[in-house]
């Protein structure tokens, strides 16, 4: 065991010397893996992100006094429930393709820029890219000119929706810059959108959070606001029934105030039955739209603001420091494995030589 730890050690010294007597190559290759580190750092752009924090709350549950007037009026609030959009259904809805394409017509600007365009517009020609991009990208670019030259016609057919290829270059680019996540044990939700600009990316972030709450707002209640709508429909015609119905009565007891006969009397009992329906249906017909009208807020989510987009001051990336700092770490560590593998095959190359030339191989 002496003997195995004293090599060992000895291999280990022999090996920290070869690094030594190295440390030129070394210290080479680290000054070039960090003057790469230094080049990809400051060709990648700097981003910022905007965010905003917050949560939805919304009452699903009737409280007693909306489920005692909604007994009188003989309505079950609780059959009546509009299907919930969850938190967890945000990252789908944002995703979604009309909901993004609505979104690129939102006006952006940055005075310090000189951006003054639409979404659509910034994302396709005011966002800068790594040199490198353009590089990795030119075979597509002929690919897609040919494509283009060769199946221009073919492209129009397929284009049922009428979104162009361009169009959803720009979407998948936009979904690429931004990220939502909901904690479902807190139902807090967070989303953030980076670009290249602080101004833009606070923009964006509240502009987007307030159309994808006027969104689930209209969603949510698009059934209970149908319903209003049909029975304040109901409640005109209604009332207008009423009002006829006790101006009939009015009339024909005006024009037969001295008459005392069965047929007056018949025909005034029938003036006033028709009467009283007329009004107990209106009645009834009040009452839904006062219970449809108690649907509409109880079923609009109330969304809270935790944390408001902020302009931030310094970019969210890149990290140029830890980019640096890889570079370095990866070149001083390839060129000592570089030293150490060169070393050991020699060794290797060394020893096959020995075993091939001892006597015992001969023999």
């Amino acid at each position: 065991m002496e003997e195995k730890d004293k090599e060992v050690e000895i291999d280990l010294l022999e090996l920290g010397r070869k690094l030594w007597a190295n440390k030129k190559f070394i210290i080479k290759v680290t000054i070039i893996g960090a003057i790469i580190g230094l080049v990809i750092a400051f060709s990648i752009p700097k981003e910022y992100t905007g965010t905003v924090v917050f949560t939805t709350n919304s009452n699903d549950a009737k409280t007693g006094s909306m489920g005692a007037l909604a007994s009188l009026a003989g309505i079950n609030l609780n059959n009546q429930t509009s299907e919930s959009f969850s938190p967890e259904l945000y990252p789908d809805i944002i995703g979604s393709t009309p909901f993004v394409k609505a979104l690129l017509d939102i006006n952006v600007e940055d005075r310090t820029q000189k951006i003054n365009t639409t979404l659509y517009s910034y994302i396709r020609d005011d966002q800068k890219k790594a040199w490198w991009s353009y590089i990795l990208k030119m075979p597509q670019m002929l690919y897609g000119i040919i494509k283009s030259d060769s199946e221009e016609t073919s492209d129009l057919n397929e284009n049922r929706f009428f979104i162009s290829k361009e169009e959803l270059d720009i979407i998948d680019d936009f979904k690429k810059i931004y990220n939502i996540n909901t904690d479902k044990k807190t139902g807090i939700t967070v989303f953030e959108i980076t670009t290249q600009s602080s101004t833009i990316s606070a923009l964006l972030a509240d502009t987007i959070t307030s159309y994808l709450q006027s969104y689930i707002i209209q969603e949510r209640t698009k059934k209970s606001q149908t319903d209003l709508k049909n029975s304040r429909k109901l409640y005109t015609q209604y009332k207008k029934n009423y009002d006829d119905s006790q101006l009939k009565l009015a009339l024909f007891t005006d024009r037969n105030k001295n008459i005392i006969s069965e047929s007056y009397r018949f025909n005034q009992r029938k003036l006033e039955n028709e009467t009283n329906l007329a009004f107990s249906v209106y009645n009834q017909m009040a009452q839904q739209v006062q219970m449809n009208e108690i649907k509409v807020q109880d079923d609009t989510p109330v969304f809270t603001i935790i944390q408001p987009a902020v302009e931030q001051l310094y970019p969210s990336g890149p990290n140029k420091k830890i980019i640096l700092v890889a570079f370095i770490l990866l070149s001083f560590i390839g060129a000592c494995g570089w030293i150490l593998g060169k070393n050991i095959s020699n060794n290797l190359k060394t020893t096959s030589k020995y075993n091939e030339k001892s006597p015992c191989n001969r023999c």
